[in-house]
């Protein structure tokens, strides 16, 4: 099969088998929708590698690879892992649990080895440094040995300053979008509730108007009405044009109004005659017609007799 594509691509584009740099990617797809391309071609031999455990070697290896160093240099140890606290006992309890309510609900079988399970892999590389710590300290220490950081101690850190910077920019970006996303939120959050409070506002504005059209019709129509909405809104009564409520300019007019008008009541027929006014002749004076501001007692001119009609419309012929 190696040697059909060699040929293929030899007749198609001129290709050397000594040369194989010369491969395309617009050749490799015609071998394979040729059919040439087939699985296992990579290897030599058309044959797939056979992956080889050998231990011995590895071992030699490494022994090969020892120094013959003390352990301050080393610092190596063999230990078991440490055991599980009470909190990370309960934590892995709750993740078997989900673990395996989430593979009942994928349908999948729940894998049991840890190398599958996140949580106690990490679980195991934390007990097994813990571990570590609780037996080297104590063996560091007998070889009076520092085992904690001086207060003065500098180390040169890994990153430079450049790459900090652009990470603390980054950082305080986030931090600034984060707060203008809450501030946007919180305006958003009071605009809603100003918005809802001056739609309330204008409602209870609306019926208070309402109730004051309905007392000021009920009053007009003579069927009494309460005068209440004017001490509810003290505007009513002048205070928004600067009028002194009680003793003022608008109250004065106010009490001409309804020393004229009334609060209502019966308004028809008021001014006519009935039986009382009609016997009445009190004020009757003969002998004082066409006197102007006839008073008891005292001497005054007869008003001059109005002209006639024909008379005036010849007077005002003249004028014009």
């Amino acid at each position: 099969m190696a040697e059909e594509y060699e040929e293929y691509l030899a007749t198609s584009a001129g290709y050397d088998s000594d040369a194989s740099e010369a491969d395309t990617d617009d050749e490799l797809k015609e071998a394979f929708a040729a059919g040439l391309l087939k699985p296992g071609m990579n290897y030599e031999g058309g044959e797939k590698k056979v992956a080889k455990n050998n231990v011995a070697a590895m071992r030699q290896k490494l022994e090969g690879m020892k120094n013959k160093l003390t352990w301050i240099e080393r610092l190596d140890l063999t230990n078991a892992p440490a055991p599980l606290a009470p909190e990370l006992a309960y934590k892995a309890d709750l993740h078997g649990k989900e673990r395996t309510n989430r593979a009942k609900q994928d349908g999948k079988k729940l894998e049991e080895d840890v190398v599958h399970n996140d949580f106690k892999r990490e679980m195991l590389f934390y007990r097994q440094a813990q571990a570590a710590v609780l037996e080297a300290i104590p063996r560091l220490q007998s070889m009076q040995v520092a085992t904690r950081r001086p207060e003065d101690y500098f180390a040169q850190m890994a990153k430079t300053d450049q790459h900090m910077n652009k990470i603390r920019a980054k950082l305080l970006s986030k931090e600034q979008e984060q707060e203008r996303a809450a501030k946007i939120t919180k305006l958003r959050e009071l605009k809603k509730y100003g918005k809802k409070v001056q739609v309330e506002v204008q409602q209870k504005r609306l019926k208070e108007k309402k109730e004051m059209m309905d007392e000021m019709k009920k009053m007009r129509k003579g069927k009494g009405g309460n005068m209440d909405f004017l001490e509810k809104n003290p505007g009513m009564s002048g205070e928004k044009s600067g009028g002194k409520v009680g003793g003022g300019r608008v109250e004065q007019r106010r009490n001409a109004k309804d020393k004229k008008f009334g609060f209502g009541g019966k308004k028809r027929d008021v001014k006519k005659n009935d039986r009382k006014s009609t016997d009445d002749v009190s004020d009757f004076r003969p002998g004082q017609k066409n006197r102007v501001g006839a008073k008891k007692g005292s001497r005054v001119k007869l008003a001059s007799a109005r002209p006639g009609k024909g008379k005036r419309q010849k007077m005002k012929n003249k004028k014009s």
